[in-house]
């Protein structure tokens, strides 16, 4: 799994971080320790530390609010996404699909009017400068 931050996604200031280029068991494995740590523990997930998940251009960490925030940054390297406890309920609910087979699908996992999303896509791959345009596989 790896993690990467686009900005100015679509030519209106939407920005995505991206979690992308994993399979099922990822996806298993991701969804039980945000499960485990943020909801069941009420602490903060911090993706840098987790070993199956590769960091490209930033950082998430998953915290509780009192209300849903979404994705947030001062820098756009290091994000946070803050929700509510019903809000990372309902995103452990979002990847349930990922979790049951191979999908070439993608999600969403928050439904806030914020400028940054958060895109689960496991068929995505990195795009870098290097890369030619053609190449890129977005969604």
């Amino acid at each position: 799994m790896e993690l990467d931050y686009i900005e100015n996604i679509d030519g209106h200031d939407q920005n995505i971080v991206r979690l992308y280029n994993f399979d099922k068991e990822e996806a298993i494995l991701f969804r039980d320790l945000l499960v485990d740590t943020v909801i069941d523990k009420k602490q903060k997930l911090n993706l840098a530390q987790v070993d199956f998940i590769t960091p490209r251009n930033c950082n998430l960490i998953f915290g509780l609010f009192k209300s849903d925030e979404g994705i947030l940054s001062k820098d756009n390297e290091t994000f946070f996404c803050i929700l509510t406890l019903d809000g990372f309920a309902n995103m452990a609910r979002l990847l349930e699909p990922f979790c049951k087979k191979e999908s070439r699908g993608y999600e969403y996992l928050y439904d806030i009017d914020n400028p940054t999303d958060l895109l689960f896509c496991p068929t995505a791959t990195y795009y870098d400068e290097e890369s030619e345009p053609e190449d890129e596989i977005m969604f």
